[in-house]
């Protein structure tokens, strides 16, 4: 059927997936079409996986390095009417190349043909039911080792806001983002206790290396076989944190002035009105104690925020509360705002808990980098401010609304 197919002009590109065991992870439909192809494009190991099957004509691409060519490359091809080939590891939809040709060429011009992914051959050989696993991927280029002040743009950022989210987790690795990289991450920002390893290499292979479970402290001391794939696991379930609403006395405060911090009442407020998605990027400009912005972390555990405080004894009070309540999606810079804040992505909310004497110029900053349909939510407690913020707000044009709250707390007397 296939060669009638091709001698009838169809000349879609076929993306086949393929496993370390070379052809033999191939059917006879997907060997048929690498044995007839034009050009085959793939990275260096899966073009030495196809090896004799090849044929003495066949054009070979290597695209290590240069995967966005790789559109152009079959595109070009397509149109010479070439018989194309692209080969990848496993199932091609499966954090593979696929879906951005799919998106680029259109699903008339791809066939897909899988095999087996790399991660249910992992699983199969645990004899581990993997349905409730999250999948995640690091094969890319070398992320470097964590940092705690890791922001998005770090190459091992999603993958962390993963593990805090996720109770399981099959993970695609890389050569220099491996699972040992993986478990000095978890060490960093203390998520390690009660999570278990395995590394999976050179799956079916002759010297396929299947791992005991190990501890997050062994695996960070150990070097693994590349390629490999990584299954993560929690022993037990996690208790979820509380999202909105923490006590006052959760939080570590600035002592002789005990009190500096926007109490729970009012940060409730003050996060309904910042309207935070999951993934919204926020400003928190005079962190103070950090209750605002590390609440707002929590809630946008898929976002950022990014946090300044001047007051140098503060940076210490914030970083304490940030580890007690295992926060890395927070970033804290230690000026006097505007200063620093430059490099900061625009905000979908900015919180201004403190202004430094430079109210009009951090509001209009903040108006300018919202990002379409942002909030900036402002809290005072002078008149003075008030009036001030409001002056600013007119001039710029700004739809705006003033909140006023009055809260009381019980307190016991006697039996009462």
């Amino acid at each position: 059927m296939d060669n009638a197919m091709n001698s009838s002009g169809d000349n879609r590109c076929r993306i086949i997936g393929i496993l370390d065991s070379g052809i033999e992870s191939l059917t006879p439909s997907a060997l048929n079409h690498i044995q007839n192809a034009e050009l085959i494009c793939g990275a260096t190991r899966t073009l030495q996986l196809v090896g004799d099957a090849v044929g003495p004509s066949t054009e070979l691409r290597d695209f290590s390095g240069q995967m966005m060519q790789v559109i152009d490359w079959v595109d070009s091809a397509l149109e010479q009417g070439r018989k194309t080939v692209l080969l990848t590891t496993g199932d091609p939809l499966c954090h593979g190349i696929a879906p951005l040709l799919l998106k680029r060429l259109g699903a008339e011009q791809i066939e897909l043909i899988p095999t087996l992914s790399t991660l249910q051959v992992a699983f199969s050989r645990l004899g581990m039911a993997w349905q409730q696993f999250r999948i995640a991927s690091i094969h890319s280029g070398d992320s470097g080792e964590w940092q705690a002040d890791a922001t998005p743009e770090h190459g091992l950022y999603r993958l962390m806001q993963q593990i805090k989210q996720h109770d399981r987790l099959a993970i695609f690795t890389g050569p220099q983002n491996s699972p040992d990289r993986i478990a000095r991450m978890m060490l960093a920002v203390g998520e390690h206790q009660g999570w278990q390893m395995v590394v999976a290499a050179h799956l079916q292979q002759a010297d396929e290396a299947i791992s005991e479970p190990m501890t997050i402290e062994d695996a960070a001391q150990r070097q693994f076989a590349d390629p490999n794939v990584v299954i993560l696991w929690r022993e037990r379930k996690a208790e979820p944190p509380i999202l909105l609403g923490l006590d006052d006395a959760s939080y570590r405060q600035r002592k002789p002035d005990r009190g500096l911090i926007t109490k729970q009442e009012v940060r409730a407020v003050s996060l309904a009105k910042m309207q935070l998605c999951s993934d919204s990027v926020v400003w928190d400009i005079g962190a103070g104690s950090g209750s605002i912005g590390l609440e707002a972390a929590r809630l946008c555990s898929q976002g950022h925020v990014y946090a300044i405080e001047k007051n140098e004894p503060d940076l210490e009070i914030i970083e304490a509360n940030r580890k007690t309540m295992a926060i890395n999606n927070y970033s804290l810079t230690h000026a006097h705002a505007p200063a620093g804040m430059d490099h900061w992505p625009d905000a979908d909310a900015i919180f201004i808990g403190g202004s430094g004497g430079n109210l009009a110029l951090l509001i209009e900053t903040a108006l300018n980098r919202l990002k379409k349909g942002g909030r900036l939510v402002m809290n005072f407690i002078t008149l003075e401010n008030l009036t001030s913020a409001i002056e600013t707000l007119k001039k710029s044009g700004a739809e705006w609304e003033v909140t006023q709250l009055s809260i009381s707390r019980s307190k016991p007397i006697l039996d009462m």
